[in-house]
């Protein structure tokens, strides 16, 4: 978050954010603003997340089952933040972690300002059994001679039509952006006088409106509403 204050104004822009504690992250500290401009990707109300503990529960029960039938799970993540996050959760419960290079060069630099995610590997073709393979989504693959089991780990896995849309065996809702309850959380810890919305449904910005604040979507032309 980036937070600005000139005069007697103050401007808190979030980027991507959620607001509790990770693995490998603080929670978010939140300051007052006179505008907030905010990213609202999951801003429709069936977009509440399970318990983060919950959802990596299902996480290690569906690796130790995919292990067990000797395939090689590979986990789709983000490079920057989501991979992190899943690297230091499954290290922790003693999986054997091999990360793609883009994933294995954005961990070194964690590293490097002391956040440590436990033991793992960079990817390559002598990658051993048992192991869980960490990728970004889309990224190539060197020549393995395992069976893979894809899983994809993305917020969007509330929705059922995620994993086929995907192309991936499982998606499971872990995501590193606030969901719906939080982003309704920060507007009221902020308390801002105008809100304009990023990356987000319209109807977000109508359900701030009703809730009596001055909400905007940034970048697009805006509607008023006859009722």
């Amino acid at each position: 978050m980036l937070h600005v204050e000139a005069g007697n104004c103050s401007l808190l822009y979030t980027g991507d954010f959620r607001l509790k504690r990770s693995f490998t992250a603080e929670p978010a500290q939140i300051p007052r603003a006179d505008i907030l401009i905010m990213e609202s990707t999951y801003g429709q109300p069936h977009y509440r997340m399970p318990p983060r503990e919950e959802t990596v529960t299902r996480l290690f029960e569906l690796v130790t089952r995919v292990l067990n039938a000797e395939m090689l799970p590979v986990i789709y993540a983000y490079s920057v933040g989501k991979a992190q996050e899943v690297t230091s959760a499954l290290t922790k419960a003693g999986f054997s972690v091999w990360q793609h290079q883009q994933v294995y060069r954005v961990s070194q630099v964690y590293e490097q300002f002391g956040v440590t995610l436990g033991h793992y590997s960079l990817c390559n073709s002598e990658l051993e059994m048992p192991a869980v393979l960490v990728v970004p989504p889309r990224a190539s693959l060197p020549p393995l001679k395992f069976k893979l089991f894809r899983i994809a780990v993305t917020g969007w896995a509330l929705d059922e039509s995620t994993k086929y849309r995907l192309g991936v065996d499982e998606a499971l809702p872990l995501t590193d952006h606030a969901d719906y309850e939080e982003l309704i959380q920060l507007v009221e810890q902020v308390a801002p006088d105008q809100i304009f919305c990023l990356h987000g449904p319209e109807s977000f910005v109508h359900r701030l409106c009703e809730q009596g604040w001055q909400a905007k979507p940034l970048g697009q032309p805006v509607q008023n509403r006859l009722f």
